[in-house]
């Protein structure tokens, strides 16, 4: 999708790319193309909380921006062949792209819930809202390249060289933006703030356009020789159109696929959009200095996509363990001359994606001047111009398409890449046939790419990528289904009785059934439940994940409706595969929805007396706004009174200073807040719009019930004395640790953008939670509870101090801490797990 942004505004005709006359368009093709990016970056992310994260959604969504460029390509090109100064035009274009650009932006921030208003009473005309706000600032965007070029041109003869050398430099802005969008500005100036730079970008370029038409010297048009008047060939706008669909494919599945190497976080999906553009913009420098000296331009053509189709899948095709070394080495490397960690994962990422994404996108990148030499004429340079551009845009959304909803769940990632591969290689030989037979051998090498591309494809094992999981090494892989949504996969790990369960999403790591999971996950369902001041009848749990929070909400019988919101259904379809989550995927009092979270909220009125929250750590791309200050309001306009907001908090996934913003953005809605810990690697927050009374003689009636009280022995959690001691502290300890840390909202998204966990950060965030520790405001409780409890949460506090031991790497003293723990409860099942039977 990067690409057709990218090549939007790329290519304008001189003799010369060096000479001053191209150097302010270069310049302005630079600044225009990092303002594009960022707009899309910025879109892409809004549009997740308007429509949805669902695949279809998003990708429909995005589809109205890359519609926009082409459509966009098309209009101002025809309209540019019929100016005289089409240069004001541009002008004028980039304006209106700032305006409409920053207006689409704002509109976005606060279109989540019309727009589901409106999909609940119209139905899909409500998709018109999402089209309008993302496609006529993209219609406004597509025109500019076809304008610039128009308002340019006067030697056609010189159109490959010249705008080869202009994609670059569009392209190299773009990378530029790409990169500036993740590493500065949504971190440093939000969401609406990075669109407002975006548009300063853009009225630069406009001013930039003035000038050079004011001081450019008169265009002399160049002597028409006899060829330049050949008409352009249609041919080549129709493979380039397919070539596009198969470009668009390639990072469908390169988005899938590189993720076994990578992390969840936003940076490392910024470095290999990089790298990709950066391929996009080598290929066409270097091809650019020769490609109208090219005698055989349509054979070039169509060896560069079906080249570049064969080496995409060779790569996946020999990817193993030797990419995790070289990762590890470079970033060893790096490290050792002081960088920071952030840029050493950076490098980590970079080494990936050269392995996998680069030398492909260079091949791509070449094909483009050579399909501007083929595809435009003298007589409609505007129009033929905005013709590539089109034809090759709205090819990639059917590739997106076709790829995302059909090949992939259909043949998987290997198998669908193969096809890819042999379609470019059907591209290839269609072009060299087209061509003037120079080198006779280029037919003969397109078939030969085309059957060693279909070879792989048979050869290479469907499940090659999952045997690159990084459990799978030391594992048993027990369950992988590519799908629309991503990778799931299921890996055992562990032997005899210590054996478990661990679930991949995407190549990471997310969850598992081993003990300290299931007691930090029924604990998330059962501990809200049995504090709520009321009876609870209904809760909403976000995540289905390994199921066994939506599992521990069937042992509470009080419980009439039980909701889970899970986005992949591969997910639910894995869930037998864990033990202790009593078949909830399978149970009739479970309604498991497929859509995300906030989606389901914001189309469902339905209230709540416990909504739990689960979703993947804060810090993973795309997941920050299920713990932000704009959530958390509407969570609690959902819950009845006297309902209960459970949010889960992983310790080693940020920094210390980013829980303190998670922290802040939960008191900022929730004037009645608690905070517990349900494992040493996890804490809850349980809030409230009202008041919360724990009454130790309700709770410890509830606890009695036979399911909840064997539910939670099973984790180490054998009485309600027990499970008060899991309290850390209320709304006040919580104020002081979060202090005058800032929010987490839509409009900054800081988590997902913050600088990389420092190593063993558990070891400072765990210690400043528990000294918040004060007693816990109980009611109806006698002494003799208040004694029991206090001796738990002891032997819990001696076992945490003895796991930071660990995490230090003093054995002696976690073993002579953790004996002192078996010794006062030998029995507990969670401490038996961690020190073995």
């Amino acid at each position: 999708m990067s690409s057709r942004v990218a090549s939007k505004s790329s290519a304008i005709p001189a003799p010369h790319v060096a000479s001053p006359a191209l150097l302010i368009p270069a310049l302005l093709l630079f600044v225009s193309g990092a303002a594009a990016l960022v707009y899309q970056v910025l879109w892409i992310k809004q549009l997740s909380l308007v429509v949805g994260v669902e695949v279809y959604a998003i990708t429909t969504g995005i589809s109205a921006f890359f519609a926009g460029l082409a459509l966009g390509g098309l209009l101002f090109g025809r309209w540019a062949d019929r100016l005289q100064q089409p240069v004001l035009l541009y002008a004028g274009l980039e304006v209106l792209v700032a305006v409409l650009g920053v207006g689409a932006t704002f509109a976005m921030s606060v279109a989540a819930s019309p727009f589901a208003w409106l999909e609940q009473h119209i139905g899909l005309l409500a998709w018109v809202l999402p089209f309008v706000l993302v496609g006529v600032p993209a219609l406004l965007m597509g025109g500019t390249l076809p304008v610039l070029v128009r308002s340019l041109a006067s030697d056609p003869q010189q159109l490959g060289k010249a705008g080869g050398h202009l994609y670059a430099a569009n392209t190299a802005g773009a990378i530029a933006g790409t990169l500036l969008a993740a590493f500065v500005l949504i971190a440093t100036l939000g969401v609406r703030g990075s669109a407002l730079a975006a548009a300063m970008l853009n009225l630069l370029a406009a001013a930039g356009a003035l000038w050079f038409q004011r001081h450019r010297s008169p265009a002399v048009e160049a002597p028409v020789k006899h060829h330049a008047n050949k008409a352009p060939d249609r041919l080549a706008l129709w493979l380039y159109s397919i070539a596009g669909a198969v470009a668009l494919g390639y990072e469908v599945v390169w988005s899938q696929s590189i993720v076994q190497f990578m992390s969840t976080r936003t940076y490392a999906f910024a470095v290999v959009l990089a790298t990709y553009l950066t391929g996009l913009f080598l290929g066409s420098a270097l091809l650019a200095r020769r490609v109208d000296r090219l005698r055989d331009p349509w054979g070039v053509f169509g060896l560069l996509i079906a080249g570049a189709g064969l080496i995409a899948l060779l790569e996946i095709a020999l990817l193993g363990r030797w990419l995790v070394l070289a990762q590890s080495v470079a970033e060893a490397w790096v490290l050792s001359w002081g960088a920071s960690e952030l840029l050493g994962m950076s490098v980590r990422f970079a080494v990936a994606a050269l392995s996998i994404v680069f030398v492909p996108t260079v091949l791509l990148g070449a094909a483009f001047p050579v399909a501007l030499r083929l595809s435009v004429g003298r007589e409609h340079v505007g129009r033929n111009v905005g013709e590539v551009v089109a034809f090759n845009t709205l090819g990639g959304i059917v590739g997106v398409m076709l790829c995302g909803f059909v090949l992939i769940p259909l043949l998987g990632l290997v198998r669908t890449l193969g096809l890819l591969a042999i379609i470019a290689a059907g591209i290839g030989y269609f072009a060299v046939r087209k061509g003037h037979g120079v080198k006779k051998g280029r037919r003969q090498g397109v078939i030969a790419v085309g059957l060693v591309s279909l070879a792989l494809a048979l050869l290479t094992p469907v499940d090659k990528l999952a045997s690159l999981l990084p459990g799978a090494r030391n594992g048993t892989l027990a369950f992988y289904e590519e799908g629309r949504g991503g990778t799931v996969a299921v890996v055992t790990q562990g032997k005899g009785q210590r054996a478990f369960q661990r679930l991949y999403i995407q190549g990471v790591s997310n969850t598992g059934d081993a003990m300290p999971s299931l007691r930090y996950m029924r604990i998330q369902a059962l501990l809200p439940l049995l504090i709520h001041n009321g009876e609870p009848r209904s809760a909403l749990v976000i995540g289905f994940g390994t199921g066994i929070t939506a599992g521990a909400l069937t042992r509470y019988p009080g419980l009439e409706h039980r909701v889970v919101a899970e986005l992949l259904p591969s997910v639910v379809k894995a869930a037998p595969l864990f033990k202790g989550n009593f078949n909830a995927a399978a149970d009739p009092g479970v309604d498991v929805r497929l859509r995300d979270g906030r989606q389901e909220l914001l189309r469902n009125p339905q209230p709540y007396d416990l909504i739990t929250l689960e979703p993947p750590p804060p810090s993973a791309a795309g997941v920050v706004n299920l713990y932000s200050r704009d959530f958390y309001q509407l969570a609690a306009s959902r819950l009845q009174k006297q309902g209960l907001v459970a949010q889960w908090l992983p310790l080693p996934t940020q920094n210390i200073d980013d829980a303190r913003s998670l922290v802040r953005s939960f008191l900022d809605v929730f004037p009645y807040a608690t905070l517990w810990t349900s494992e040493f690697h996890e804490m809850l927050l349980v809030g409230s719009m009202e008041p919360i009374e724990l009454d130790a003689a309700k709770i410890n009636q509830r606890f009695q019930q036979d399911n909840v009280r064997s539910t939670l022995q099973d984790v180490g959690i054998g009485s309600a004395a027990a499970l008060l001691a899991t309290w850390v502290t209320d709304r006040a300890g919580l104020e002081r640790f979060a202090a005058d840390a800032p929010a987490v909202t839509d409009d900054q998204p800081r988590i997902e953008y913050a600088p990389w966990v420092r190593a063993k950060e558990i070891s400072r965030v765990l210690p400043a939670l528990l000294d918040l520790h004060v007693a816990p405001p109980l009611v109806n409780a006698d002494a003799g509870f208040n004694e029991r409890m206090n001796a738990h949460r002891q032997r819990l506090m001696q076992f945490y101090r003895a796991s930071l031991h660990a995490y230090d790497g003093d054995r002696d003293a976690w073993a002579r801490d953790v004996r002192e723990v078996m010794r006062g409860d030998g029995g507990n099942p969670y401490f038996r797990w961690f020190v073995g039977e």
